[in-house]
């Protein structure tokens, strides 16, 4: 709010307090009733009370002890604002469960959670006889690949010198294509050995990765990897335990990637659009605020909450971790301008709803009560549909000593109000 302080009376208004306590009131009140609550140096042109008791002029003394604060209505774009509580939770597309991929028993995990990882590190090692049968089929998958490598280069020799006995007519046609087929049968086994020996090589891979063995870890060991880098979010993983494939052992995330998750009320789900701006604040830091923008809403209204969710990504620096809570306030594209006033300045007073109306008087304060009709509200500002026009100057800081004067004049003591 860039409300502005009442510039009469600049040395005693720059000490005013920023709030009144109880005290403070009575005393107010005490000056306002022993001058009659009119200023010494009203000009004659002040307009005098209403019959109502709806306006009053203050004294100079009255104003240094209020330290009243004063706006103007404004004509501006409105812009929806929904506030609601919200969550920051890892991008879903920046972490990793990972689970097993064998079955069998859990001997280590190198792991706790916090820790940092590289992509491709040994987290977990699980004594499995998958293990054990891939690394001895790939064993035997090499010693195939070994012999048929040698029948593939016999026949191609054989191959070879059937050729040029029969280029020197030293032997017949049908016993070259022999000779020539076993080279091609030969080839042909050799590569099927060369495909077996890969599967299984691939396999152990897999299920071992490649390189040396980590520390504390034997051939006997599936060594369960990450596939990305980041920060070790859950573990599920113990040692001893006995997992099938599938079962979740550890999540992986990046902590700098995160989004804003929200639930927007059904009554405001269409004030909220993608591309719409987010301003937060952490519930342990409440005095910084952060930015994110909405990329995502949710198609459908769930039907037990009866709440919208709403995505949003921090569009700037990040503000908390994943899993804190925040306040949240989505705002809107620019509508048409209308007239706006703060918050503070809209006010209850004897069951209407009014701002009071402030104008200068030499050195004091001519104020009114002006009954309006409000539209929509922020946090901040509040639409006025009627009741002031733009321009008007109204008060903001001081209502409560306002509203007390102006019931006092009424001569119900407050009694009224409701």
């Amino acid at each position: 709010m860039t409300s502005r302080l009442l510039s009469f009376m600049p040395s005693l208004v720059s000490r005013a307090p920023r709030s009144l306590s109880g005290g403070a009131v009575a005393a107010l009140l005490a000056v306002l009733t022993g001058c009659g609550g009119e200023a010494t140096d009203t000009p004659p042109e002040a307009p005098a009370a209403a019959a109502g008791g709806d306006t009053a002029t203050l004294a100079a003394e009255a104003v240094r002890i209020a330290g009243f604060v004063v706006d103007s209505v404004r004509l501006s774009p409105w812009r929806a604002v929904v506030t609601v509580p919200g969550r920051l939770q890892l991008d879903p597309e920046a972490f990793e469960t990972i689970g097993s991929i064998t079955e069998g028993r859990i001997t280590h995990v190198v792991v706790r959670v916090g820790d940092r990882v590289r992509a491709g590190q040994g987290l977990v090692f699980i004594h499995s006889h998958e293990i054990m049968d891939a690394r001895a089929a790939l064993r035997s998958a090499e010693s195939a690949v070994d012999a048929a490598d040698a029948e593939r280069r016999l026949a191609e020799s054989a191959a070879e010198r059937a050729q040029r006995l029969f280029d020197n007519k030293a032997m017949s046609r049908a016993e070259l294509e022999r000779a020539q087929v076993a080279r091609t049968v030969a080839v042909s086994t050799h590569a099927r050995a060369v495909s077996e020996r890969d599967r299984a090589a691939a396999l152990v891979e897999h299920l071992a990765g490649t390189g040396p063995l980590p520390t504390g870890a034997d051939e006997h060991d599936v060594i369960t990897r990450t596939p990305i880098g980041g920060v070790v979010t859950s573990r599920d993983a113990q040692p001893g335990t006995v997992v099938l494939p599938g079962t979740p052992l550890l999540t992986v995330g990046d902590p700098s990637r995160l989004q804003l998750v929200m639930h927007v009320p059904e009554s405001a789900a269409a004030s909220v659009q993608p591309g719409f701006r987010v301003r937060y604040t952490v519930a342990d830091a409440p005095a910084a605020s952060y930015e994110a923008r909405v990329w995502r809403v949710a198609p459908t209204i769930d039907s037990v909450t009866r709440t919208l969710e709403v995505l949003a990504r921090p569009s700037g620096p990040l503000g908390g971790r994943a899993e804190s809570f925040v306040q949240a306030e989505i705002s809107g594209e620019a509508q048409a301008p209308v007239r706006t006033v703060p918050s503070a300045a809209v006010v209850a007073f004897d069951g209407d709803t009014v701002v009071f109306r402030a104008e200068q008087r030499g050195e004091g304060l001519y104020l009114e009560a002006t009954r309006v009709r409000v539209g929509r509200r922020t946090a901040e500002r509040v639409e006025v549909l009627a009741g002031v026009d733009a321009g008007a100057t109204v008060l903001v800081q001081g209502a409560a000593i306002a509203k007390a004067e102006l019931l006092r004049r009424r001569g119900g003591g407050g009694g009224g109000e409701h």
